[in-house]
């Protein structure tokens, strides 16, 4: 039997599978209304080439008379990676310049041979220069790097590199309790080891927002001798403000921790804390308003929460 998760060459294999499960080639042929004929010609292909090869293969040979000659591609492979930000249209003008003539659509080829036809793909040649060669970056070649950066991050992407590197903050709305109103919860996620704390308030102001730093994410991170050095939150009022009139804000200061932003309308550069509010809101909030567990001081449903999406152990406190 022969399986395959690619969908083109899926009834291929199919046939194959089909004649050896019938023990007749005339009718999986019937039943999958092809020929013979085709039936043998991808049994050989399987045969000799394994079950990729029922891909079909491009028959088209390159014309090599009119490509460029080998400096004018060089200088065009070169300047990718010296002028990453530049399109195929400003490539092709600067090279001009140079009195190297090549059009944006010649620069656009040369460009797909050697694999260097988008940004992140020449972003990623000069990583591998930089590491091979070990070059000195010029100041478009930082910029480059520094707007990829910027773009991972409002995709969601963030690096972290040890516990308190970077702490992720939010606040989730629970719902409305009768006799109590509103309730908020402020939640904290490290995002490299995945320990998140959690805790329950009324109103959503900055005071709020540095209680729980105050009441549980620093004395945790002091208990085991690991500086906090950056949090990452949204723009909302409760984190956003000017230093002398922010309680939030001055909380920081004091303890000296790096404040980051979230791109605007890119809610998914702290998608580690929404993820981790979709896993409470589906696994713990219904049953615990159902059996009015909020009743009570200690929340051990929670734990029902542990990698629910974090492949790794997920530590919860939550007064």
């Amino acid at each position: 039997m022969l399986y395959t998760g690619n969908p083109i060459i899926k009834h291929k294999a199919g046939l194959l599978n089909l004649a050896e499960e019938l023990n007749n080639v005339s009718r999986a042929c019937k039943v999958m209304g092809v020929s013979r004929d085709t039936f043998y010609r991808y049994q050989e292909l399987v045969e000799t080439g394994g079950i990729d090869a029922l891909i079909n293969q491009s028959r088209k040979t390159p014309n090599l008379k009119n490509r460029v000659d080998e400096e004018t591609e060089r200088a065009v492979v070169n300047s990718a990676i010296e002028f990453p930000a530049y399109g195929q249209a400003r490539t092709s003008h600067e090279l001009r310049k140079a009195g190297i003539f090549v059009s944006a659509s010649g620069v656009r080829s040369i460009w797909l041979r050697h694999h260097l036809e988008n940004f992140k793909k020449r972003l990623a040649a000069l990583e591998k220069k930089v590491a091979d060669e070990g070059i000195i970056l010029t100041d478009e070649q930082v910029t480059a790097l520094e707007r990829k950066r910027h773009d991972d991050e409002a995709c969601g992407e963030i690096e972290t590199a040890h516990p308190g590197y970077l702490g992720s903050q939010n606040t989730f709305y629970v719902g409305n309790l009768k006799g109590v109103g509103r309730l908020y919860q402020q939640t904290f996620v490290d995002t490299y080891s995945k320990v998140a704390f959690a805790k329950l308030y009324t109103s959503k102001t900055p005071i709020t927002a540095a209680d729980l730093l105050n009441d549980h994410v620093l004395p945790f991170f002091t208990a085991h001798r690991l500086p906090m050095l950056r949090i990452l939150t949204d723009r909302g009022t409760e984190y956003c403000g000017r230093v002398e009139h922010h309680d939030y804000q001055l909380y920081l200061a004091v303890n000296d921790i790096d404040h980051t932003r979230t791109k605007a309308m890119s809610p998914q550069t702290n998608g580690i804390c929404e993820r981790f509010h979709k896993t409470i809101l589906n696994e713990f909030y219904p049953v615990a308003f159902r059996k009015k567990l909020y009743e009570c001081r200690v929340f051990p449903l929670l734990q029902y929460a542990e990698n629910f999406y974090y492949p790794e152990p997920l530590k919860l406190s939550v007064r």
